[in-house]
């Protein structure tokens, strides 16, 4: 695939971001455009590698056909490469800017250069497509007479959603808040995914047919089994929404905030008019969820983490810290992480790099351990005691942490951000329906078939799996559609991950 010689031609040129400190200026994209020349440059250096595992289960959970659409990339033929990326992708556009792209960490290329830039490539062909006018609503040649209700608008139930409409079912899709889109409306900055690109697709989906209720909240304004009486089979895909909380003393103090609290309130704000950051801030002062001037430290690495950095940047935060209960990651991979497993190194995220052109250093804390939260004596919290920890191999195997003496810190702090994760799905959703769940609180249903322990009753996603990629989350919405389309007809031609 590509230019057979193209990887030892050319070197991996990633599509730049903008400056930090200009686009903390405002909530848009920072991605800056790059010409075709480039792209199909990089095209060019997807090596014929044999076994593309940048596809297989330890790259893609889609099983995108990379090395296909790079080669049409760097022989020009974008609308074929699109053909192919719709092919085992509903929403490349959503992937191709927010997931991490293990592809790239199982590509061929990467075990001795840096690999193929894949998650580019992605997104510049579905831009493309929509730039040239190739998206089109593909609405169903012929109806079933069955009828389906998905309850969640994430990317699990919008890519469930969508196939089983294509195949000719009636469907509703539930959604409790006023936006159609689950975390890709309200748990992503707009920032890294500019809502326009969500709705222009949902505008695709309405075309086909998808009916799309909002402010309708399943186990509180409709029960499950009502849902069950009015659908011949529904898709619980309400993701895993129970954030994992911080139970230390001083908990109850004001300013402490889980970040979806603030992610979810900053993006409904900005949508409502359309304002600069400074008056994002300011309308979200009254809500207690304003950064500026404030001293933010925001508890927890990963992407939730980095969009809380990068949110109370733009509020314009006095200081940023960012703790991280695990030590330095390396910076190549080490003996125990080989390809093509995901590289567990070290990465500097967009938030980092804004904090660090606003602060003059990457804000990251390693190996800190929050003891307590420090009061003002007037019910807000001022700060957090802490101590260092080193993580050292148990008898067991199993890492094992241990507390450094003499370690002890205050960080101040008038803001603090729990972004550490999620638990599970809310309790409510189920109300009397008594489904099994798993150790973790999901509901449980086997992979592959998706069925819960309720006759015609479906889960996938988060809300299934725990708390995982968007890419994994479509993939699952496309795995349950083809179950339920074999529940309701008795077979189906509906394509699916392996």
């Amino acid at each position: 695939m590509g230019k057979p010689t193209g990887f030892k031609e050319f070197e991996r040129a990633t599509i730049p971001y903008a400056d930090p400190l200009v686009r903390l200026k405002t909530f848009d994209e920072f991605i800056e455009p790059v010409d075709e020349g480039q792209l199909k440059t990089q095209g060019a250096r997807c090596m014929d590698c044999g076994v593309p595992f940048c596809q297989s289960e330890t790259g893609c959970p889609i099983d995108n056909l990379i090395p296909e659409w790079n080669d049409l990339v760097y022989r020009g033929q974008w609308r074929e490469a699109l053909d192919r990326l719709h092919k085992t992708n509903n929403f490349p556009e959503f992937t191709g800017r927010v997931c991490p792209a293990p592809c790239e960490g199982a590509c061929v290329l990467g075990i001795h250069e840096p690999a193929v830039t894949i998650k580019n490539i992605e997104q510049a062909i579905i831009d493309k497509g929509f730039a040239e006018g190739w998206v089109k609503a593909r609405p169903p040649e012929k109806e079933t007479g069955k009828s389906v209700g998905v309850v969640g608008s994430g990317p699990a139930g919008l890519a469930a959603a969508q196939q089983l409409r294509r195949v000719g079912h009636a469907v509703t899709v539930y959604e409790r808040e006023d936006r159609i889109g689950g975390l890709l409306t309200y748990g992503i900055p707009n920032m890294k995914l500019d809502k326009t690109i969500v709705e222009r697709r949902l505008d695709q989906m309405r075309d086909e047919g998808v009916d799309f209720v909002t402010g309708v909240e399943v186990g509180t304004d409709v029960t499950l089994e009502q849902l069950q009486e009015r659908h011949d089979a529904v898709l619980l895909a309400v993701g895993a929404t129970v954030p994992r909380d911080l139970n230390i003393e001083g908990r109850e103090l004001e300013g402490i905030h889980f970040a979806m609290e603030l992610l979810t309130e900053n993006t409904r704000e900005l949508l409502s008019d359309g304002h600069a950051p400074a008056d994002v801030a300011a309308a979200l002062e009254a809500k207690g969820l304003s950064a500026k001037g404030k001293k933010v430290i925001v508890i927890g690495g990963g992407d939730t983490g980095t969009d809380c950095i990068g949110t109370s940047l733009r509020h314009g935060c006095a200081s940023l810290v960012n703790f991280e209960l695990m030590s330095r990651p390396p910076d190549e991979r080490a003996v125990d992480n080989p390809w093509p497993e995901w590289p567990r190194i070290f990465r500097v995220d967009y938030g980092h790099e804004e904090a660090a052109a606003s602060f003059g250093e990457d804000p990251r804390e390693f190996g800190v351990l929050s003891k307590r939260f420090v009061g003002d004596g007037q019910g807000r919290v001022k700060g957090i005691e802490t101590v260092r920890v080193e993580w050292e191999q148990g008898p067991d195997g199993r890492m094992e942490m241990r507390e450094v003496p003499g370690s002890e810190q205050v960080f101040e702090a008038d803001m603090v951000l729990l972004a550490m994760g999620f638990l599970g799905p809310e309790d409510h959703v189920l109300g009397e329906t008594g489904i099994d769940r798993d150790a973790r609180s999901n509901f449980q249903a086997e992979y592959g078939r998706y069925a819960t322990s309720r006759e015609g009753l479906f889960a996938a996603g988060d809300c299934r799996r725990g708390q995982s990629l968007v890419v994994w989350a479509i993939a699952e919405g496309r795995g349950a559609a083809r179950s339920i389309d074999e529940f309701l007809m008795g077979e189906s031609d509906l394509e699916t991950p392996d």
